[in-house]
């Protein structure tokens, strides 16, 4: 079906935001915002075949500018943590700003998700486009970074990132969509069942920085190799647990079988029957219980958002893979094209 273009707001400087409109004939219909690239809204059918938004989210630029929590973003220049601030590439040091207590996250306080995308409509696929020049937020190069969404027919939502630049850097990419299964609003995902195709984890200090250490899952709390209903294990007195509030770690996938992407998580709400697969080619993903809502956030539905009321899988390069030598990389060099792709695969369980 066409894309659909609509206007979705204006920033505070008078900069126009547009939300374009992805729908199949399987039920399933996407609202995209050229604002960070947001996933605004994401309308799948349950068992029944009744459509809902699955995702988190606000009704308004304002409220992505000033309050959101990445709901649906693209997170970078460096998606997730970098210790203190501080990395170096080739002996050179560079200095970020902090926004998470010591450390940088997900780009600084203006990163990817504050920028608004020049968007384009290629046949049946969105392509958004953003250049982040040298020193923005403390980092180097020019990079040019291009983020392609593309709803299938089997209710797959298909996101392609791509990367270059003129100076080495550090390049971390991910989604930052807040899923609930039974529906945007609905309460929290404490009785969704998740599993995670990955042995191990990586532990971090008390300001979630990874120690460095590839962790098994085995017999601990972060074990999901078997499908496990998230509150199961949540509010066990495990201490990488209390340091989060809940999970928010970083999980070693198996690796892939080649080169394209491999399963690498799934959720399932026993109460509606939809199940999201998590396909990617990333070494990494992010398992968030959305431990920070509080209560002070109103979604698009009017309803408070609390702790736990939706979750994040968040496919990406290793926490603070720069300072982290036996981490997989996370430098982008002149020269290199940096190609990615992760797959959100909806359906349903009648059992």
């Amino acid at each position: 079906m066409p894309l659909k273009r609509e206007r979705f707001g204006v920033t505070e400087g008078g900069q126009p935001v547009e939300v374009f409109t992805l729908a199949n004939d399987g039920g399933m219909r996407v609202r995209i915002l050229d604002l960070g690239c947001i996933i605004a809204t994401l309308e799948v059918p349950d068992r029944d075949g009744h459509g809902a938004n699955v995702v988190l989210g606000l009704d308004s630029v304002d409220g992505y500018m000033r309050r959101s929590p990445h709901f649906g973003a693209i997170a970078g220049r460096f998606a997730n943590r970098i210790a203190n601030g501080r990395f170096a590439i080739d002996g050179v040091e560079y200095e970020l700003e902090t926004n998470a207590g010591p450390n940088a996250l997900h780009g600084g306080r203006h990163g990817f998700d504050k920028a608004i995308w020049q968007a384009a409509v290629d046949g049946e696929d969105l392509v958004l486009r953003h250049l982040s020049c040298d020193g923005d937020e403390g980092y180097p190069g020019n990079l040019a970074v291009t983020v392609t969404y593309r709803l299938g027919a089997a209710n797959d939502l298909c996101i392609d990132y791509e990367a270059t630049t003129d100076k080495a850097t550090v390049l971390n990419l991910t989604n930052h969509s807040y899923f609930n299964l039974a529906g945007e609003g609905s309460g929290d995902v404490l009785d969704h069942v998740v599993s995670i195709d990955a042995d191990h984890f990586t532990p971090t200090d008390d300001t979630q920085i990874p120690t460095g250490e590839i962790r098994p899952v085995t017999e601990t709390p972060f074990d999901f190799t078997r499908p496990t209903r998230i509150g199961k294990r949540i509010r066990l007195a495990d201490e990488q647990l209390l340091i989060a509030h809940g999970y928010d770690h970083n999980w070693v996938l198996r690796p892939p079988g080649g080169d394209d992407v491999r399963e690498a998580a799934r959720a399932f709400d026993p109460k509606t029957g939809r199940v999201l697969d998590v396909l990617t080619d990333m070494p990494g993903l992010q398992f968030y219980t959305a431990n920070g809502l509080d209560g002070r956030l109103v979604g698009s539905s009017g309803r408070a958002y609390r702790q736990s009321d939706g979750l994040c899988f968040e496919t990406q390069l290793f926490p603070d893979a720069p300072n982290q030598p036996g981490f997989p990389s996370a430098v982008l060099r002149p020269g290199e094209h940096f190609r990615s792709r992760t797959i959100f695969q909806f359906s349903t369980d009648n059992s």
